[in-house]
């Protein structure tokens, strides 16, 4: 048997720009389908925001989208909260944060250059007392990104 988790981020109108944000970082393809495709008429509001929404890379990266209903909004504060560094730690309201961590620091740059690209930068990425390279970001559609490289063994 194989288990496998996939964030799963809810989205106030946005899921589809946030899915194309998220190819052009990592690539791969993108399935979705609107609330119009599973009958909703076309007419009412919000019928052709996403319902399903995934992007998946080659790789094994997975991340699905959804739009919540009646909600929308592209302020990504009100989405998820807010998140700050002061005094060398991390100040937040958020229930989670997205964590995304490579084998190389020329691996995680590249993917930190994309997500930073209209992004609130919490911590720049630089080396720390654990990791090669970390860093922190809110990217512009309200999703925390922690950001590192793999310590060595």
């Amino acid at each position: 048997m194989s288990i496998t988790t996939t964030t799963h981020l809810n989205f106030r109108g946005t899921a589809a720009q946030a899915l194309e944000f998220y190819r052009s970082v990592f690539g791969g393809s993108i399935s979705a389908a609107t609330y119009g495709d599973f009958g909703m008429p076309p007419e009412v509001p919000g019928a052709d925001k996403i319902v399903f929404g995934q992007l998946a890379t080659p790789d094994g990266f997975r991340l699905m989208a959804y739009d919540i209903p009646g909600t929308d909004s592209a302020d990504g504060e009100a989405t998820a909260g807010t998140t700050r560094r002061e005094n060398g730690t991390t100040i937040t309201d958020r229930t989670f944060f997205q964590s995304l961590r490579g084998q190389t620091l020329e691996e995680v740059e590249k993917l930190w250059g994309g997500l930073a690209d209209g992004a609130q930068i919490i911590e720049p990425l630089a080396a720390s007392a654990w990791s090669p390279g970390f860093g922190m970001l809110t990217d512009r559609f309200g999703v925390t990104w922690v950001i590192d490289v793999e310590a060595p063994a």
